[in-house]
């Protein structure tokens, strides 16, 4: 019990924190959403609040579009899109971490499966149970039980995954790999022969925005994936691997030598700025979530397997780093029966065929139809059903929000400094936070 408060008492302070920091954060939003207005309806009959960080590219176009599936099957509701913009989701978990503790919750909130959602909102007994949803609805066979595991805890199953992003994958500039013969490295000194290639042809190896951490973080749990192999991976975030672990030493070092192919300006760009100079050429590779796959072909207008490509992060062939957007429905909502429609459509194979071509990730279902997606999309559906699938650390699946925070924190450290010892003893330091 006193973990479950501390927890609670690290988001409330960091809630208020960013709630200081970002109070200008507001004004990125749609000028049609009223937050106070939303606050006040929000669990009434008729109305339902989705509370997300979708407003970028591709992912607030998919949730408009199952905004409007949503309402033409059920156009009695009004939807009341409570999406926050910026931090890639700092600012709405702070936001929800307010609401949450003053008793004033939306009608549902975007959530990462794994210890993001069991760690803080289950932890903190703020969620309703969905088994019996599940079984109305019969999906008990329609999610991989691994999927299913993530949004569950002792037994009970606690929100509904909408998709599913791969965190493993590396892009590639065709036409730059193609004019410097690089072959795709599948080991990391396969890896370092390209990057040194590519180096002295003037081309950065390995693009990376680190101006918010988390990316440079994806890295990390990468390297660490491909060391350790997916059951130590597990071990390590489960307590039963120590961080000082020789294994964690030599991907830490991994990890410093491959920084040593990034671009100089990497703390002044976000992840879409990283891809922007993959799109232009400048640089050869990307290691990025698969809604960069939704960035480079929506927004980029470019074609997969014609301008872009990609293929495993070295090490990592048949593993599937998991990363999954969920919903689910908050204690103290009074409008549950709409809230469960909602849910209900999210949770359709129509539903996650609408959403995920346009976000840029696959359906969080095996049985949806790959002929709507690219042959990206159908190849990562055909991976994640015969995949290791694995938490993602930077996503906040593998460990709980309080640990992650610190991770981010050395690993930024690390980027700059360079000291393994250092980054090591943070990652000790962190460890009973977990």
């Amino acid at each position: 019990m006193k973990k479950k408060l501390y927890g609670i008492f690290i988001l409330l302070a960091f809630a208020l924190v960013m709630a200081a920091c970002s109070s200008d954060s507001s004004s990125d939003q749609n000028d049609e959403t009223d937050k106070g207005d939303q606050s006040e309806s929000a669990g009434e009959d008729g109305n339902v609040e989705i509370f997300s960080w979708w407003t970028g590219a591709g992912e607030e176009e998919g949730l408009l579009a199952l905004i409007e599936l949503f309402e033409e099957e059920h156009p009695d509701i009004n939807v009341e899109n409570a999406a926050v913009a910026g931090g890639a989701g700092t600012n709405a978990k702070a936001v929800l971490a307010t609401r949450m503790q003053g008793n004033d919750p939306p009608s549902t909130f975007q959530v990462h499966g794994g210890e993001e959602l069991n760690k803080s909102w289950v932890a903190a007994d703020k969620m309703e149970p969905l088994n019996d949803f599940y079984e109305e609805n019969n999906w008990m066979d329609k999610y991989p039980e691994e999927l299913i595991d993530l949004v569950s805890d002792d037994g009970n199953i606690y929100s509904v995954p909408v998709n599913v992003h791969r965190g493993n994958p590396v892009f590639y500039n065709m036409e730059v790999f193609e004019e410097h013969d690089i072959d795709i490295p599948t080991t990391f000194d396969e890896f370092f022969e390209a990057a040194d290639k590519l180096d002295d042809a003037g081309v950065i190896p390995l693009a990376l925005g680190d101006k918010e951490s988390w990316p440079a973080t994806q890295i990390f749990e990468n390297i660490l994936l491909g060391v350790l192999g997916p059951d130590d991976y597990q071990k390590l975030f489960d307590g039963e691997i120590e961080f000082n672990d020789d294994r964690v030493v030599e991907a830490a070092e991994i990890f410093g030598k491959m920084l040593e192919y990034i671009n100089e300006d990497h703390a002044s760009r976000n992840w879409q700025d990283s891809a922007q100079l993959v799109a232009n050429g400048e640089a050869a590779m990307l290691n990025m979530g698969d809604w960069a796959k939704g960035y480079f072909s929506n927004d980029l207008d470019m074609e997969t397997n014609v301008d872009f490509g990609y293929f495993d992060f070295p090490e990592t062939e048949g593993m599937f780093q998991v990363i999954t957007d969920t919903f689910g429905l908050p204690k103290g909502v009074k409008n549950t029966d709409d809230v469960k429609k909602f849910l209900t459509v999210l949770g359709s194979v129509e539903g996650q065929d609408t959403f995920n071509p346009l976000k840029g990730g696959i359906p969080a279902r095996v049985d949806a139809d790959p002929e709507k997606y690219d042959d990206y999309g159908k190849d990562a559906m055909e991976d994640f059903t015969s995949a290791r699938l694995v938490p993602s650390l930077a996503h906040g699946s593998a460990a709980s929000e309080g640990f992650l925070t610190k991770a981010n924190q050395a690993v930024n450290i690390f980027v700059t400094q360079g000291d393994i010892d250092n980054f090591i003893q943070a990652l000790e330091n962190a460890a009973p936070e977990m």
